[in-house]
């Protein structure tokens, strides 16, 4: 399989391909390494290799990683967010791809603001409407994003997926298009403080059908990191 060096070439270049089939610019993608169930150490091994941007499921595993690794890292938190976890969330982490809710986006602007900082959020929709996600739905969608126009301390920039794991990459190539049709059209009304120039979406099994599909984050641990323990009801990366 290749060192960890070369697993992230190798990912790269795919990202680089599939945004070139799609008439884009490889530098319109960002490479979200799903660091959850990794050591501190070998996520130091990803820095040293070129890699700065890292997505962490929880919250609690994320503390300690961020204190230990130091400078050279860029946290997002990728995992579903419970309201008694956004203070800390607000302080660890620089970009949020999991708000679901009016009340969880709100809670946010104000720990946020209890740290001067602005905090960027993506918008997570439910758009295959399984019960057993997280994710809003597409119709509350508007409503979230309604409410971001009286915020301070958080910016909306984009709306995020976690499709059904896919039989095969193109499985999941109907989704992506409809969340990207969505920000569209969402894109096209009047927000105020917000924009939705983001779209995390895509991982392991199928990044590139995303990237075609218009992705700008894309979220990939196992390609890169290598096979973890199960993690029942966590997202796979």
């Amino acid at each position: 399989m290749g060192g960890l060096r070369e697993r992230l070439g190798m990912i790269r270049s795919r990202l680089a391909d599939a945004a070139r089939r799609a008439g884009r610019l490889p530098e319109e993608i960002t490479l979200v390494a799903v660091s959850k169930t990794v050591d501190p150490g070998r996520i130091r091994e990803a820095i040293q290799a070129g890699q700065t941007t890292f997505g962490e499921n929880r919250v609690q595993e994320a503390r300690a990683k961020v204190a230990e690794v130091g400078a050279g890292a860029v946290w997002h938190l990728v995992g579903h967010l419970q309201h008694n976890k956004a203070r800390e969330a607000a302080r660890i982490f620089q970009m949020i791809h999991s708000v679901d809710s009016v009340e969880l986006l709100k809670d946010l602007d104000r720990h946020a603001g209890e740290h001067n900082k602005l905090l960027e959020v993506l918008v997570q929709v439910n758009v295959a409407r399984e019960a057993t996600k997280h994710g809003a739905e597409e119709s509350q969608v508007q409503a979230i994003l309604e409410a971001a126009g009286s915020l301070r301390s958080v910016r909306v920039v984009g709306l995020m997926i976690l499709p059904p794991p896919p039989a095969n990459p193109e499985a999941s190539r109907p989704a992506f298009r409809r969340l990207k049709e969505l920000a569209d059209r969402l894109a096209g009304e009047r927000h105020e403080n917000l924009s939705l120039r983001q779209l995390s979406m895509g991982m392991s099994d199928d990044f590139e059908v995303a990237v075609e599909e218009g992705a700008t984050l894309v979220r990939i641990g196992r390609a890169l990191f290598g096979e973890r323990s199960a993690d029942p009801g966590k997202e796979r990366g």
